[in-house]
């Protein structure tokens, strides 16, 4: 039976960073909040991020929707073009093979999009079937990733699945209350890039597995991500971790039963970075050492949360330092509005 690996993996990040405790610093003197913004930061997790808009000389709060789109396709496209090539370079695959591009963005909008730019850009050819996944939010990887790997295992040309999303966009107008001075200290921006191809014989790269989902339509009201005036503005319960570990066990049992599987059989974990009280909801109801989600924690504060981009590039970080060792399963799990939980089973090539 043809599997679906991937077979190369790109990165690529904003030039502008800003330091954690650099925020807040750009509150004007005296600001009723600052304590507050104070205390969001040291809990965190986050050293930096990567920003498209760096909030030290420009404010975007104002900005109208059409506005943050156009230059989310100014940005956009150069970050997704070097991820893109340095993932079909590691794959030693030339653009022209490239059977599916999946572009997955919870960020930015637009037709003609980046999808139909890269295939000009790269050289990819007219033939290349696109598909772009919108507005699902951090969940968003795991779709992109099946989708492509659906794709692998019929057709003998290679997908690839490309994640780009510059949250700092949409830094919405203040007054801002303690709900959105989380959003403002958590989200970053980031484009990674997967190519999945289709093969039967062993080799380096985690193949895709399966994949399972569940969506808990009686919460759907605490992560939400909506279209504005001004941009996309975001709601985020306090109460998702303890939503998210009260489903998760279920949620990977289904994943891992179908192949003789239990979540104790399994050392290597790819968890979203959503936050630190996210990935302390994992581990508690996976009953997983700190160890397991070290990469995520890591990724968690040399980025922040990078959406749809975050699980993405945990698995990068993973390829680099702790690849999935030959033949031993491994678990990737995201987590975005709806609520909905998303997790795939990978095997080591």
């Amino acid at each position: 039976m043809t599997s679906a690996r991937i077979t190369g993996i790109g990165t690529a990040f904003p030039s502008t960073t800003l330091a954690q405790e650099r925020l807040p610093e750009l509150l004007p003197d005296g600001h009723p909040d600052a304590d507050v913004l104070h205390k969001l930061v040291r809990r965190s997790g986050i050293r930096r991020r990567h920003l498209a808009v760096d909030p030290e000389s420009e404010d975007v709060s104002s900005w109208g929707t059409r506005a943050r789109m156009r230059r989310f396709q100014r940005d956009a496209l150069p970050l997704a073009r070097s991820a893109l090539t340095d993932a079909l370079v590691a794959a030693d695959t030339d653009p022209g093979e490239v059977g599916q591009l999946c572009v997955v963005s919870s960020t930015g909008y637009q037709s003609p999009g980046v999808d139909s730019r890269l295939i000009r850009e790269l050289g990819m050819s007219p033939a290349t079937q696109r598909l772009f996944i919108g507005h699902m939010g951090c969940y968003a990887a795991l779709p992109g990733l099946a989708a492509c790997a659906d794709f692998a295992r019929c057709h003998p040309n290679p997908a690839a699945l490309l994640n780009v999303e510059l949250s700092s966009l949409h830094l919405q107008p203040p007054p801002w209350d303690i709900e959105q001075f989380v959003i403002n200290t958590l989200f970053g921006d980031g484009a990674v890039a997967m190519v999945v191809q289709g093969t039967d014989r062993p080799g380096r790269g985690a193949t895709v597995v399966d994949v399972a989902s569940h969506t808990d339509v009686e919460h759907e009201d605490h992560m939400t991500w909506e279209v504005g005036d001004t941009g996309f503005p975001m709601g985020l319960s306090p109460k998702i971790p303890d939503l998210i570990a009260a489903r998760l066990p279920d949620v990977v049992s289904a994943l891992l039963a179908p192949h003789d599987l239990t979540a104790a059989r399994v050392g290597w974990w790819a968890v979203h970075p959503g936050g630190t009280k996210i990935i302390e909801a994992v581990e508690e109801s996976l009953s997983l050492a700190p160890e397991a989600t070290a990469t995520s924690r890591a990724v968690l504060a040399d980025y922040g949360n990078c959406s749809s981009a975050g699980l993405p590039i945990v698995l990068a970080e993973l390829q680099r330092g702790s690849p999935l060792p030959p033949g031993e399963p491994g678990v990737a799990m995201t987590f975005g509005p709806g609520l909905t939980l998303y997790t795939a089973l990978l095997r080591g090539g």
